[in-house]
């Protein structure tokens, strides 16, 4: 029998197919939606040059344009003994100075269910790392304590490793037990915080030099707009515990002698060493706004690439330079060149270096600006020095 288009069954199978197409087109959208869904910041937590211990205090030399710039302490190395003002000469630093954080030697294991033998052989960094990691969902919020079993995502970024060269050259060979292994390993510096607070999202450590911890919130960041996490720590650290860093970048000229970063000015010539650690703690938009957090930034885009073949091994490349902010901001959802006011650079103060960026910067987000739209520029750099692969915590912290 043939049926009428009328018919009732006929009508019933349409309607279900153009409501499964709605429901398809819905969750395509909230698919897409997702890429570009704004990161919330909604927690920190600092070790800064300065006695900068916290956000608060952190701002607080910031406005007051503090200089966080001193000599190498004598905990560390004898500078005297290591310095010479030509950069030439073998096995010396012609400098004297840096940024560097007070009593990197100070921690409580038993805080974190970690005994006073393991800890003698746990790098500063992961000792950093497991205090602010706290302080920061502290700042959030958030009780660490009660965090097991979730989905939160650990992302670390770090470079430097004198801790275990240390031991290695000084210690006992006769004395090192197993720790020392665990206690130096960059993933276990991740590890140790998915393991003491119980964490089951994606957890790693990684190094890319001086954009590690910025490299670390733009995963962290994919991974929350992914769904693999539902809340992420992402951040870096840093320390300078050994001359032997200080002294082969002597070699290579990259360094100020005075030990300041002169950042986008004619006396520019190199950059200061820093040592520090921050910590962010991130939610998708939504997530937080739905949990009531205080949302203290957006993320709306970010995006990483290389420089690729340049004329140097470690010479900036200026037009990869502007392609990966023009990537940041196709990523942001429709942020337009012209809207960027304010640009916290990388801004090391080399000659070489600067003038590289700012051309990149003019040619990525100087279109379509008025004479009344100044971009203006700044970098941390000039009041605690370079912070290695913690230096993008240093500047995101500042624009917060």
């Amino acid at each position: 029998m043939n049926k009428t288009p009328d018919d009732p069954e006929d009508t019933t199978a349409l309607k279900r197919a153009l409501f499964a197409l709605k429901d398809m087109r819905a969750k395509l959208d909230a698919l897409e939606q997702a890429k570009i869904e704004p990161i919330a910041i909604i927690g920190m937590g600092c070790r800064f040059p300065g006695s900068a211990n916290s956000p608060e205090a952190f701002w607080q030399l910031l406005h007051e344009g503090k200089d966080a710039i001193r000599e190498v302490p004598p905990e560390r190395w004898d500078i005297d003994a290591f310095y010479d003002p030509n950069p030439n000469t073998p096995g010396k630093m012609y400098v004297r100075k840096s940024g560097f954080i007070d009593q990197v030697d100070h921690f409580e294991p038993q805080f974190f269910g970690i005994s006073p033998r393991e800890a003698t052989s746990m790098d500063p960094q992961q000792r950093l790392l497991l205090e602010v990691s706290w302080e920061a969902l502290e700042n959030a919020g958030i009780n660490p304590g009660k965090l097991a079993g979730s989905q939160t995502g650990v992302f670390v970024g770090m470079s430097t490793n004198d801790y275990s060269g240390m031991q290695m050259k000084y210690g006992d060979l006769a004395q090192m037990d197993a720790y020392l292994g665990t206690g130096t390993s960059f993933s276990v510096a991740a590890g140790r915080l998915s393991y003491t607070m119980g964490l089951h999202g994606p957890t790693f450590a990684l190094d890319t030099a001086c954009s590690s911890s910025l490299v670390a919130v733009h995963l962290a960041c994919q991974s929350l707009r992914a769904g693999q996490s539902k809340m992420a720590l992402a951040g870096g650290v840093s320390l300078i515990l050994a001359p032997e860093g200080t002294v082969s970048m002597s070699k290579s000229h990259a360094l100020a002698p005075d030990g300041h970063s002169k950042t986008f000015d004619a006396s520019a010539d190199g950059y200061a060493r820093g040592e520090g650690c921050g910590v962010l703690v991130l939610k998708r938009l939504s997530d937080a706004l739905a949990d009531g957090d205080n949302v203290l930034a957006l993320i709306r885009g970010a995006a990483i690439n290389h420089d690729g073949k340049s004329s140097g091994l470690t010479v900036p490349n200026g037009q990869a330079q502007q392609a990966v902010i023009q990537a940041a901001l196709a990523d942001s959802g429709g942020i337009e060149p012209h809207q960027v006011q304010f640009v916290e650079t990388h801004g090391t103060g080399t000659q070489l270096g600067d003038p590289i960026e700012v051309r990149a910067l003019a040619a990525a987000l100087g279109k379509g600006r008025s004479a009344d739209q100044p971009l203006l520029l700044g970098s941390v750099k000039a009041n605690i020095g370079h912070l290695e692969a913690a230096a993008g915590m240093a500047g995101l912290m500042k624009v917060i």
